[in-house]
């Protein structure tokens, strides 16, 4: 299913590259998925996805420098792009326990890998937004 996506992302977050921040942006993933009417389980789903996306960017990262979370929101659907600047080209592990979980949980996933960047991109479906044949209502 092709999702346009909006140029400019709906919410943006910068952290530094480090492990110990990935909590922060699991912690704002949970809270627009939530106005996004997700469900319990597609929240806890996209937090696991959100971790194996970092999980795979992370070690790549120019040390010292910072992940970017970008956040694009249409109803029932939330895409998330995570990145980060590498010290040359770095390619993710697709035969990865990461990349097979961050596979299973999104409707969709693509890597962008360039000469000084590495960003991941999933989607994923709130379950209510489709189970009446309609959108959710927290778009």
């Amino acid at each position: 299913m092709d999702r346009p996506a909006p140029e400019k992302a709906d919410v943006s977050l910068r952290i530094p590259a480090d492990g110990a921040y990935v909590s922060v942006l699991r912690t704002m993933t949970a809270g627009l998925a939530a106005r996004l009417d997700f469900t319990v389980d597609d929240i806890e789903d996209l937090r696991i996805a959100v971790g194996e996306a970092c999980a795979l960017v992370l070690p790549e990262a120019t040390p010292g420098g910072d992940l970017e979370a970008d956040f694009r929101q249409t109803p029932g659907t939330l895409t998330i792009s995570v990145r980060v600047t590498t010290p040359g080209r770095a390619e993710p592990d697709y035969e990865s326990f990461a990349w097979q979980v961050l596979s299973t949980l999104s409707a969709e996933a693509t890597a962008d890998a360039g000469d000084q960047h590495l960003e991941i991109t999933f989607s994923a479906d709130s379950s209510l937004a489709f189970s009446d044949g309609r959108r959710g209502a927290g778009g």
